[in-house]
């Protein structure tokens, strides 16, 4: 099946796509660029919501429908109604870097990494729900793509730099993640690229963007590979389920200031019409003064 192309505002890093149930619209991002955009697949409409002069790397739906921004220098924000307020103003070790990839789990906090820099290697965080910051994992190359196991037991973790998706155990009622092991070593081969992104369905199969793979990859719960769909865009960068009834499934891409290098569909929003079912993603329940 070819992917169709809903939106095309050529992002540099398009990324974070989430479905927000209580709107019924669309959200991705731009990363460096800092823009926010939505789509409402009810009238066909896509547009610019937001821009921002530094990097938003990630965010959550919040249980009261406002969006929670993890942005540059490890600050958090909430965006609501077009105003931002302050929940972390920055995280002094991150000063060099910003967040990328987020998570909210299902008791409402946000697993939330940060990328690389020339000092040292990057980290996940856990952001509680009463506001308190702390690190789970150190040394990680790209913190990337993560999503639960259907009996909330397991959490996925991507690593793109290392070519791996790792699992966890999970502990829903503290949220501490223990026991590491490979899920999917992606191999270092030519057109194979890096896992990014990532989502799971109601059956429990993986859905892993491949950024320089050209390709969204779905495998099963055993980390065996079942299908994979090509895209016009090397950058395949981040995948999400929506729609009322979570069966379209949204795919971002990057690179779009080079579309001559990286394909006419670098940087756009795609969507895949499979009739495989997505479930919806957790509310974040960050407490905000």
């Amino acid at each position: 099946m070819e992917p169709e192309l809903i939106a095309d505002y050529a992002c540099v890093t398009g990324e974070g796509p989430l479905w927000h149930p209580l709107e019924r619209k669309l959200y991705w991002c731009d990363i460096p660029n800092g823009r926010l955009f939505r789509y409402d697949p009810a009238t066909g409409v896509h547009e610019m919501c937001f821009e921002y002069p530094e990097a938003i790397g990630g965010f959550t739906v919040q249980a009261d429908g406002a969006l929670l921004l993890f942005m540059a220098r490890g600050a958090v924000k909430i965006w609501r109604e077009g105003k931002l307020e302050t929940v972390i103003a920055e995280i002094p070790e991150e000063r060099d870097s910003r967040f990328n990839d987020v998570i909210a789990d299902p008791q409402g906090r946000v697993f939330c990494g940060t990328m690389s820099t020339r000092e040292r290697l990057g980290r996940l965080y856990r952001l509680d729900t009463d506001g308190s910051l702390r690190v789970v994992i150190e040394g990680v190359g790209t913190s990337n793509g993560m999503g639960f196991t259907p009996d909330r037991k397991g959490m996925y973790y991507t690593d793109t730099r290392a070519h791996k998706i790792y699992l966890f155990d999970y502990d829903q009622a503290g949220g501490e993640i223990s026991n590491r092991r490979v899920f999917v070593h992606v191999p270092e081969e030519e057109g194979e690229g890096h896992p990014d992104g990532m989502t799971v369905d109601a059956a429990g199969n993986v859905w892993s963007a491949r950024w320089d793979g050209g390709c969204l990859v779905q495998y099963d719960p055993h980390g065996v590979e079942l299908q994979r769909f090509a895209f016009p865009a090397k950058k395949v960068s981040s995948v999400t389920f929506g729609g009322p009834d979570y069966t379209e499934i949204y795919v971002t891409t990057a690179f779009g200031h080079r579309k001559e290098i990286d394909g006419p569909g670098a940087g756009a929003l795609f969507r895949l019409n499979l009739g495989i079912q997505g479930v919806p993603e957790f509310f974040s329940r960050v407490q905000v003064n």
